[in-house]
């Protein structure tokens, strides 16, 4: 995918993976939508980019609507969609107070696995439209799925099954797809210093740091933007997923 001159949008684009995502895609010549619910920190990325801040509620089919026609009218058509925008809620099916809530599970399959699918299907409806680049390709989607759609611990039934759904969709959707000359891929990352994991105490990221095999650290988000840009710069890559995880499977239980 020729990235110069070309839309990109990046949910989840204020903070963490999503916002090296936009720093790489401007970087390349790509004027970068930042999509994310933190109208505050959406604008700082954007302005320090020069792109645009687009306030979207991922998992609302209203206000992902709103959002790809805002970033269509600042910068055109979306050639590229990296969906980032997540979030994980740590709880136990059975917990000290009873079940847990129905509510909770709900919440973070819509934002996580809706979400994703609802910024996909509209980004794809407009990239179909779109002349074909030299190589053939109208675009490239890349969503975010986790190593806890494989190995999801205690506490993460709703995380997992969030970003196993997403793992599940990525090649019936990239089968679609093709005859429009469109990518679909998925990046699964591992334990990553986001600002989830970066307001841990340092005691408690070196603990997790310690099961990685190689290297013994947390992954920077610049190292899931680099897997991103490779993906769209590959046009023979589609329909994977690829774990970024430093080997995080083969720790010892």
């Amino acid at each position: 995918m020729q990235l110069k001159d070309q839309a990109a949008i990046v949910t989840g684009g204020a903070s963490g993976l999503g916002a090296a995502t936009a720093r790489r895609l401007a970087a390349a010549g790509a004027r970068v939508a930042v999509c994310d619910m933190n109208a505050k920190l959406a604008e700082s990325v954007a302005a320090e980019i020069k792109g645009v801040a687009v306030v979207c509620d991922v998992a609302d089919a209203a206000s992902a609507e709103a959002a790809i026609a805002a970033a269509a009218k600042a910068h055109g058509p979306a050639r590229v969609l990296v969906n980032c925008a997540g979030i994980g809620v740590a709880k136990r099916v059975v917990g000290r107070d009873g079940p847990m809530p129905l509510a909770d599970f709900e919440r973070v399959i819509k934002v996580n696995l809706i979400g994703s699918f609802n910024m996909l299907r509209l980004a794809a409806t407009e990239m179909s439209k779109l002349a074909p680049q030299s190589t053939g390709e109208r675009g490239v989607i890349i969503s975010t799925a986790s190593v806890a759609a494989y190995d999801g611990q205690i506490g993460q039934s709703a995380y997992s099954a969030s970003k196993g759904g997403i793992v599940g969709m990525t090649l019936p959707i990239a089968r679609e797809l093709a005859q429009f000359g469109i990518r679909v891929l998925t990046i699964a990352p591992g334990l990553f210093l986001t600002p989830l994991l970066g307001g841990l105490p340092q005691e408690a990221q070196d603990s997790l740091a310690a099961a990685i095999p190689f290297p013994h650290r947390l992954g920077q988000p610049d190292e899931f933007a680099s897997l991103a840009m490779h993906m769209i710069d590959n046009p023979y890559l589609n329909g994977e997923v690829v774990r970024l995880d430093a080997s995080l499977r083969m720790a010892p239980k």
